[in-house]
């Protein structure tokens, strides 16, 4: 079912701070848009997402926001970068299927299924997926490091919901601290990886405490890393326990390598998550890397 909402008013904010605290934009919000359709226990079932388009002079780029939740829970409600519709992108925030009714690869079928039908349905809604940033936190940014790592991977691209003309790679991502290399994490972490502490043992069809290296190796953005991967932006907290800083430096290291453009901002003694990686000098941190990788610079905002 679609619902479609004009004309909501936004607040400036964070980056936009510096300007005028009165100014407004208008932004069209869809609802609820089924992207897919998947089996289900009474059929098929849809799979959805929420967009966001603001008035612009020009069709805006698009960012894809993708929720953590251990790959068992989560809603693309409330997408935590809302605020890049006040600064020249529209914003889609995708639903995928959890652990629980569908181990890996699922869910990046799903999310790779979302980017070709935003692409297939750009001209409709009024912003431009020639160029795609995907950006997502924790099983979020894991999902983001694939979409970023595996267009070459014809086992992890799927054919759920179609739309096979278009292409699902991105452009550019943006990750906050999501695991990499599922073999790292289980010699640094097997206390996570191979129990139900982590959602990653659900995810890649654990059983027994035991989780097949060959599924490790398939669902790590790490192995498919290459040398037309897109710019990375990481994210993490020095101090988190859920999913250890070496996830990200290994990102780091194989971008490295390769010549790839890669940063990684580390928050000094932050955990999993906070206010902290989404707003200030972080949320500036995520303009200033997606306009410098946008095709177009026109920000300005078109006004009724």
């Amino acid at each position: 079912m679609l619902i479609v909402v004009c004309s909501l008013m936004l607040q400036k904010a964070g980056f936009a701070e510096e300007k005028d605290s009165h100014e407004v934009h208008r932004v069209s919000v869809f609802r609820d848009l089924v992207y897919a359709e998947v089996p289900g226990e009474e059929g098929d079932r849809p799979l959805q997402l929420d967009l966001f388009v603001p008035a612009t002079s020009e069709a805006p780029p698009l960012v894809v926001w993708i929720h953590g939740g251990g790959w068992r829970n989560g809603s693309r409600r409330n997408p935590k970068l809302m605020q890049v519709t006040e600064n020249g992108y529209a914003l889609a925030s995708l639903s995928y299927r959890f652990s629980k009714e569908a181990i890996f690869p699922a869910q990046v079928h799903d999310c790779k299924a979302a980017i070709r039908w935003l692409r297939a349905n750009s001209k409709r809604y009024g912003y431009n997926a020639d160029w795609i940033a995907v950006a997502g936190s924790s099983a979020g940014g894991h999902l983001a490091l694939l979409l970023g790592t595996s267009g070459d991977v014809a086992e992890l691209e799927g054919e759920v919901g179609g739309n096979l003309e278009q292409s699902s790679r991105v452009q550019a991502v943006i990750d906050y601290f999501g695991p990499s290399d599922f073999v790292l994490r289980g010699k640094t972490q097997p206390e996570r990886a191979y129990t139900d502490l982590s959602g990653s043992y659900a995810l890649l069809g654990g059983k027994d405490g035991k989780v097949a290296e060959s599924m490790e190796r398939l669902a790590s953005p790490a192995t498919h890393v290459s040398s037309d991967d897109p710019p990375l932006l990481i994210f993490h907290g020095t101090a988190d326990k859920t999913v250890l800083l070496d996830q990200s430096e290994r990102m780091v290291e194989l971008y490295e390598a390769l010549g790839l453009e890669v940063e990684l901002i580390q928050h000094e003694g932050a955990g999993h998550g906070g206010k902290r990686f989404f707003e200030g000098d972080s949320l500036r941190r995520v303009l200033a890397f997606l306009n410098a990788q946008r095709p177009s610079r026109d920000e300005n905002i078109a006004s009724e």
